[in-house]
């Protein structure tokens, strides 16, 4: 029997340029991505606006924020170390800093998986499921060191899916246990790798769970001894973890991010679509059962109806291993590698994510560009920030970030910072008191009594509405904000406040 005609091209030559182009196309993908949301104009809402702030104040967190005894080292050492290095380096101000943070932890975690795939483009496509299932890359946008967990997470779960058949080499081990020490150093959170060893001892991966648990060991070690405090950082984790999950009465008084998620079943449903995917296409895939990144997806699932954030930072990270490893099993049983039918889908795909990922849908990469901060060099607000050794009170965690972003090296410390339990317990029942009344102006009393001369109270409130509090003098900055001071005497030859006329009852 011999061989049909051949079908030769002219353009057959430059299919060995294909694997080549679909590279450079994802990696393009890839890096285009933060560059062109950074150009809305977005700013994160929240933690990479405070580690910039606090990189360009010089100043370490007991003499920013109103702390408790438990709060005694950085928290993040690594990453707010890094930065104030850059600091130190480029001069660059806060918001450098924040656009820095932002486009640098998008890249990490979008280009970790690259190294350990064949196939690239199944890596877009699951960035391109995951962001219209759940808006997964809005997190990866956010700037802030647990992206850094969320890339070993990445880097571990893909290095088993392409060499777990066999137990883990002496290099493989070493990385694994330099990745746990940055992880340690940068973001703190230690405790949590015992999910991804319960997860490997779930699929009956022991050798591989052994082996990692002694670089988890090694790694946390490390990090920590790189803070200069070896014992104490890990521990001091340890306390702060449960204090903020621990300390509230209700989940609703915890931050957003701390409480219950609602089961997220479109994902769900994209588990299953995987199991239709491996039935239909028959995927020479390792079984679900055996596979570590299932059982981590099962496990954060499950905690996710607890702390919402076991599935955000863990659960998704595994999902997304599971659907990329599948579906580049589909590509390679069902594509050539240098077939031009490959580069189209990637061309397609590099669209579909790109467009997709960047999509100012409902403003949601541009909105804060209408945010309006309260400065110390607004001549309108002259006498109405703290004085040099005042305290900032509030019970809104927004308007820390936002204040402290946009002054960095102002002579004040506030009492609320990123994580309310971590303030003094007595300030903490206050403000766990106004949050479970729902701001009503009568809980701040106890601020208010002890208010000095130098502080000042901010809270949100309509502009006709004047917050109820006698005892202040206020001040309207726009945007729902009042600024609140300690009476003055009209003896001081202080002017009265400039305040809307209509007040609340």
């Amino acid at each position: 029997m011999t061989d049909g005609p051949s079908h030769s091209s002219p353009f057959d030559p430059l299919k060995r340029y294909v694997p080549l182009a679909v590279w450079a196309l994802v990696i393009l993908a890839i890096l285009t991505m933060p560059l062109k949301i950074i150009g809305y104009g977005y700013l994160p809402q929240d933690d990479a606006l405070r580690h910039a702030a606090k990189a360009v104040s010089g100043k370490s967190w007991s003499e920013i924020l109103v702390l408790n005894d438990v709060y005694k080292i950085d928290h993040e050492f690594g990453w707010n170390l890094l930065l104030e290095k850059i600091h130190r380096w480029t001069h660059w101000n806060a918001e450098s800093l924040v656009i820095f943070s932002v486009v640098a932890m998008f890249i990490l975690v979008g280009w970790s998986a690259l190294p350990w795939l064949r196939r690239p483009e199944a890596w877009l496509a699951t960035l391109l499921l995951a962001t219209l299932v759940a808006a997964v890359t809005g997190r990866m946008m956010l700037g802030r060191p647990y992206l850094v967990t969320y890339a070993v997470l990445l880097t571990l779960l893909f290095l088993w899916q392409k060499y777990g058949a066999a137990p883990p080499q002496t290099w493989m081990l070493l990385l694994a246990t330099a990745l746990f020490a940055l992880g340690t150093f940068v973001h703190g959170v230690w405790y949590l790798w015992a999910l991804l060893l319960g997860s490997f001892l779930l699929a009956g991966e022991f050798r591989w769970a052994i082996r990692l648990g002694f670089c988890w060991a090694a790694g946390v070690l490390i990090g920590s001894a790189l803070t200069g405090h070896p014992l104490e950082y890990p521990l001091q984790a340890f306390k702060l973890a449960l204090l903020a999950v621990g300390a509230h009465a209700t989940t609703r008084t915890m931050a957003t991010e701390l409480q219950p998620f609602d089961g997220n079943i479109l994902a769900a449903l994209l588990l299953g679509g995987l199991l239709v995917l491996r039935q239909l296409a028959k995927l020479n895939a390792v079984p679900l059962a055996k596979n570590p990144a299932f059982w981590l997806v099962c496990i954060c699932w499950i905690l996710g109806f607890k702390v919402a954030r076991f599935w955000d930072d863990w659960g998704w990270p595994a999902l997304m291993v599971l659907m990329t490893c599948d579906l580049q099993s589909l590509l390679q049983s069902r594509i050539a590698e240098n077939s031009f039918q490959r580069l189209g889908l990637t061309l397609g795909l590099a669209a579909a994510a790109f467009l997709c990922v960047t999509s100012d849908a409902n403003s949601r990469w541009s909105q804060t560009l209408s945010d309006r901060y309260i400065t110390a060099d607004n001549p309108e607000l002259t006498g109405w920030m703290p004085d040099p050794g005042g305290i900032f009170y509030t019970a809104d965690m927004t308007l820390f970030y936002q204040t402290f972003y946009k002054n960095p090296t102002g002579d004040w410390r506030y009492l609320l910072g990123f994580e309310p339990t971590w303030m003094p317990k007595a300030d903490f029942e206050v403000y766990h008191t106004v949050l479970w009344n729902q701001g009503d102006v009568k809980t701040y009393a106890p601020w208010v009594k002890k208010m000095q001369p130098a502080d000042r109270l901010v809270i949100r409130g309509g502009r006709g509405n004047v917050p109820g509090i006698p005892q202040l003098d206020w001040k309207y900055s726009g945007q729902g904000i009042w600024l609140g001071r300690p009476a003055r005497p009209a003896a001081a030859g202080t002017p009265p406040p400039t305040v809307p006329a209509t007040a609340s009852p």
